[in-house]
């Protein structure tokens, strides 16, 4: 279902982006890799058997992402899977975070999916067809202390994609949801530096291959939304249910940073 796919992917520079490039290829998708760090995007996309493509891009600079989406079209001719997986966090208290973190990172995680729609989706609609999956976090669904501003980045993105999805369905583009939980990946070099919230949940933090290989299934299956661990949405329907209960319950567990 994936061979000969083009599928853009933002935040391919690291962690579960570049590792999803590598297992679409082997499916037979042409992934292109997109990111700011350009040696890191060699360094990836040499390592890829197959045909893939990459680009610098900063999805925080409207002109960057334009000129990329333009680029990949002109090479192939279309984009059939646009992945926005480019996003990071930092746990800090409401009173030590300055207003323009806040800013910095609402731009990157959620007006960044933004702009990679808006330049991509014209194409899709022109052809009836294509799948946007979004990559969110648990932490959409489920806050806790220290993460007021990525929690917040997160809600919007869940708010987005469901949005979409109704809007885009009867014109034949899928969108899809994906809620992680914590991934070991460097990811927490910046929200953790100091290496506790990482202690205290290793228990519970799951492998990049196994979160990247659930992101393919989605593409495949066009699902509409995954919880990552899968355990994770039984939690996260009962803290819909009785938040109360279980803010009581499990509060100290997502305090744990």
């Amino acid at each position: 279902m994936l061979k000969d796919k083009i599928v853009l992917i933002s935040g391919a520079s690291s962690g579960i982006g570049a590792i999803i490039a590598l297992m679409l290829a082997d499916r037979g998708a042409i992934p292109v890799l997109t990111g700011r760090n350009i040696e890191r995007l060699k360094k990836h996309a040499a390592s890829i058997k197959g045909e893939c493509a990459y680009y610098v891009m900063d999805v925080t600079k409207t002109q960057d992402v334009e000129n990329t989406v333009n680029a990949v079209i002109a090479k192939y001719g279309k984009i059939d899977i646009l992945l926005n997986n480019a996003g990071y966090g930092q746990f800090e208290t409401i009173t030590s975070m300055p207003v323009e973190r806040f800013e910095a990172m609402m731009d990157t995680n959620y007006m960044g999916i933004v702009r990679c729609v808006k330049a991509v989706l014209p194409h899709m609609q022109k052809r009836g067809q294509g799948h946007i999956v979004n990559v969110a976090s648990m932490a959409g669904k489920i806050g806790s202390s220290k993460s007021t501003s990525y929690s917040a980045t997160k809600h919007a993105v869940l708010g987005f994609t469901n949005s979409l999805r109704m809007e885009l369905r009867p014109q034949g583009i899928h969108v899809s949801a994906i809620n992680p939980g914590p991934i070991d990946t460097e990811f927490f070099a910046l929200a953790d530096p100091s290496g506790s919230y990482v202690k205290n949940v290793s228990w519970f933090m799951m492998k990049p291959e196994y979160v990247s290989r659930a992101i393919v299934r989605v593409m495949e299956k066009r699902t509409a939304e995954l919880d990552l661990p899968r355990t994770a949405s039984i939690g996260i329907k009962l803290y819909g249910l009785f938040p109360r209960i279980a803010d009581k319950l499990f509060g100290g567990l997502f305090n744990k940073k």
